[in-house]
């Protein structure tokens, strides 16, 4: 069994916000690492993403939802260090 974490481990998403309760495994159970938007049936859902996109979708999203411009820095500015990316450098 993996670690449960707070945080989706690819957007840095909490995971209790996930609408969906989080992504799902091939198996259909609830991924306790990654969210429903960055993760389905045991894959990325968009596998081919890089960090620093993953960085700039973050940040629009937040401001879509009323976050102010200045502080989405400052929630992605440790999205490189998450699981999905600590691998790739």
């Amino acid at each position: 069994m993996e670690t449960a974490y707070k945080n989706c481990q690819s957007c840095g998403m909490p995971l209790a916000r996930d609408e969906q309760g989080g992504g799902t495994e091939k198996n259909g159970e609830k991924s306790t690492v990654y969210c429903s938007h960055c993760y389905q049936d045991g894959e990325f859902t968009l596998p081919d993403m890089t960090v620093q996109q993953m960085k700039e979708r973050v940040k629009q999203k937040l401001v879509e939802f009323g976050f102010p411009k200045f502080l989405t820095g400052l929630f992605t500015r440790n999205i490189h260090k998450l699981k999905r990316w600590s691998s790739i450098k």
